[in-house]
């Protein structure tokens, strides 16, 4: 019988909040912190979810001094520290690992941006590694994982391989991004951002929102640290279309595939909710849609989050990913915010109204440049397969 990989404690640090219960809380609200904002960038106003930069700090300076860390270090070492806290995983052992998905790290560090006391070479994604590592005394050197937006979910998929081997006992999966003008300018080059709150999957969709986040989950072997509702990752696989160095496939191939072979180790034929991408661009959501269709899950329940936080990057598929395990775990579906009319060409069941079932499968889903997907199924102990 194959080991069960379960997740023990999780932390989501967003705009909307800066612990999983509150980030679960407001999604259910429907709120989000989606706004028009001209600051800190140059150029005309764009719809993101960012930081408030002094609350930012009245959080972390308990920690450490705030001028001493960039924002994506003080938000990931917030979200690491609350795990720490909540499980009494011992960092300092080396049987535990710290796994850090991002796409672009301190890209802020190559910008004036006021950060000149802090050491260039942290822009490198090892080196950013190497200091949250040193920050809570890992022994083992920290493993990057920086594979587009596909980051966060591949790095659970890589952490549960890990334990599986015997390699390790415990592995800290944390992730971040934020806004920059770089990324901001970088998307703007391809049409891709909306002048108003993305709406994924909607006939009326005009892009993406870009977002802020940070999130850690542990990931173990020890199902004693999982509470006691315990939930594992059953299954997990990646694929590439090699489609096109910013388009997805127009088949959903690589979508299609990951899913498909997802669900086969975790033993599954369909599943109760999919918490897919959802970026709101007009090919993503697409491509999704007849993904899905293919692999024969077109009245399963869908939604996107990017309606409540923007495109997280590298942050979004942990952070989508532990407000999927709340779903499973308090039994309450959340609605794809943004959705009114169906725009994709595929058969799916996009959830417009929140409502609470009784759950125990999850298919979490993600894509990105480069033709990348994966695709990790979560299980609650007690349902199927368990």
């Amino acid at each position: 019988m194959k080991k069960k990989i379960y997740i023990g404690a999780d932390a989501i640090v967003s705009p909307l909040g800066f612990d999983t219960e509150e980030n679960f809380r407001m999604v259910l609200a429907g709120a989000t912190k989606l706004a028009a904002t001209e600051k800190p960038f140059r150029g005309s106003p764009f719809f993101a979810s960012l930081f408030d930069e002094k609350v930012l700090d009245e959080h972390f300076s308990s920690m450490a001094e705030p001028l001493k860390y960039t924002r994506l270090e003080k938000i990931s070492i917030l979200a690491i520290e609350k795990v720490m806290k909540q499980s009494g995983v011992d960092m300092t052992s080396d049987r535990t690992l710290l796994i850090y998905s991002t796409t672009k790290g301190n890209i802020s560090l190559l910008e004036n941006s006021g950060l000149e006391k802090i050491p260039a070479n942290r822009v490198y994604l090892p080196i950013l590694a190497e200091e949250l590592g040193r920050f809570f005394k890992c022994i083992n050197k920290p493993l990057v994982v920086s594979n587009a937006c596909i980051s966060g979910v591949l790095a659970l998929i890589i952490a549960a391989r890990l334990i599986r081997l015997g390699r390790y006992d415990h592995i800290v999966v944390a992730g971040g991004d934020i806004i920059s003008e770089f990324t901001l300018s970088g998307f703007q080059s391809f049409a891709a951002l909306s002048p108003e709150c993305c709406r994924p999957y909607d006939a009326a969709r005009k892009g993406i929102n870009l977002g802020e986040a940070a999130a850690a989950v542990l990931v173990t072997a020890d199902s004693g640290m999982t509470g006691k509702d315990r939930l594992f990752i059953a299954g997990g696989a990646s694929a590439n279309d090699a489609n096109h160095i910013s388009g997805p496939s127009r088949t959903g191939e690589g979508l299609f595939q990951s899913v498909l072979a997802a669900m086969k180790e975790a033993g599954l034929n369909s599943a109760d909710f999919i918490s897919a991408h959802g970026t709101a661009t007009e090919f993503n959501d697409e491509m999704e849609s007849i993904a899905f269709s293919r692999a024969g899950l077109s009245a399963v329940p869908m939604h996107s989050l990017k309606g409540y936080y923007g495109h997280t990057l590298g942050a979004a598929g942990l952070v989508e990913s532990i407000l999927s395990i709340q779903s499973l775990r308090k039994g309450k579906l959340i609605a794809s915010a943004g959705f009114e009319n169906k725009g994709v060409s595929g058969d799916v069941n996009i959830i417009e109204t929140g409502k609470d079932i009784t759950m125990h499968t999850c298919i979490k889903t993600a894509s990105g440049f480069g033709g990348c997907n994966a695709a990790a199924v979560f299980i609650r102990e007690g349902g199927a397969n368990a």
